[in-house]
């Protein structure tokens, strides 16, 4: 199961160079909690060099009480290194990458480092849940099918 039929292809980017400002009003808009920063390559394709949530705002703006949020540029708040998943990953060495580095959100990219999507470990319970419940309807049906089957017999 590769990542890249589960990510999100709708990602929001900003330039590293952006306020945090305006981060925190495309992260409002676009009803998100991270923005991609990414480098324009193409047109429409992006190299991404880091990634901003809304707690890093907080954390790092808000909660240090800056006065100035439109001159800080968002770049300057990235707190880690970027880690990325190629869209051919498995999706559990993904969750294993995950937890790991402990991030919520990962870039994926493709072969060529550019940004194809994001997954979030809230994407990645939905699709785990959702093929748990079809192995316990799985069990179910099994049994079904066995009693049915049974009863033919005595007849």
């Amino acid at each position: 199961m590769a990542i890249g039929e589960y990510c999100n292809r709708d990602v929001v980017i900003a330039a590293p160079t952006e306020s945090i400002l305006t981060a925190a009003q495309l992260m409002r808009d676009y009803h998100v909690g991270d923005l991609v920063l990414a480098e324009q390559i193409e047109h429409d394709r992006y190299r991404p060099v880091g990634i901003v949530t809304d707690r890093d705002i907080v954390l790092e703006i808000v909660a240090n009480d800056e006065t100035e949020p439109e001159r800080i540029p968002v770049g300057d708040i990235q707190l880690r290194n970027l880690i990325t998943a190629k869209d051919s990953e498995d999706l559990f060495d993904v969750i294993g990458r995950m937890r790991e580095f402990g991030v919520r959100r990962m870039p994926v990219v493709d072969a060529q480092g550019l940004l194809v999507g994001i997954v979030s470990a809230d994407d990645l319970l939905g699709v785990l849940a959702d093929n748990l419940r079809d192995l316990s309807r799985l069990v179910g049906y099994q049994n079904l099918r066995e009693e049915h089957e049974r009863a033919e017999d005595d007849l």
